[in-house]
Formats: C-alpha cells, structure tokens, sequence
C-alpha cells in the first residue's frame, strides 16, 4: 500500500512538472511569436520597399530616359556648336574688318 502511495505521489508531481512545463514553454513561444510577428511585419515593410522602388525602376526604364537624355545632349550640343561657330565668325569679323 506504501509503494502504491509513493508511485501515485511521484506520477501526480511528475504530472504537474510537466504541466507546469508545458505553460513555461507555452509562454516561450507565445514570446517568440511576438519577435516573429514583430520580424515579420519589418520584414514585409522592407520587401514592400524593395517591391516599390523595383517598381519605380522599371517604370523610369520603361520610359527609355537614358535614350532621350542622349538624344538631348547630341541635339543640344549640335546647336550649340553651330551658334557658337556663327559667334566665333561674328567676332572675327568685327575684329578684323576688311
């Protein structure tokens, strides 16, 4: 009757050690899902970034800046480079009137 009261004892404080165990790690990964869920949503802000900014770099490629920046420049150094001559021919002539 003794050994039978000593084995009951034991398996109800074992019982309750694991349950009380149970709680702890329950409160483990309750705390650990707070990180996660806190990681998460960082993590979701910066791939929402990145998608953006994708995005954004896409839409600029798709409007070929970089060919009518080019154009640009070749147009206006043209122009320039004419009234610049006809500038030079101008001053030439007043310097020198023949």
């Amino acid at each position: 009757m003794n050994k039978l009261l000593v084995i009951t004892v034991l398996v109800a404080l074992l019982a309750l050690s694991a349950e009380s165990f149970r709680v702890s790690r329950q409160a483990d990964q309750e705390e650990q899902g707070t990180l996660s869920k806190l990681t998460d949503t960082v993590r979701s802000y910066y791939d929402g970034a990145v998608n953006t900014a994708s995005g954004y770099l896409e839409s600029v490629k798709g409007l070929k800046l970089e060919e009518k920046a080019k154009n640009i420049y070749s147009d206006t150094t043209t122009v320039v480079s004419t009234y610049a001559g006809i500038l030079q021919d101008q001053i030439y002539h007043l310097v020198y009137q023949n």
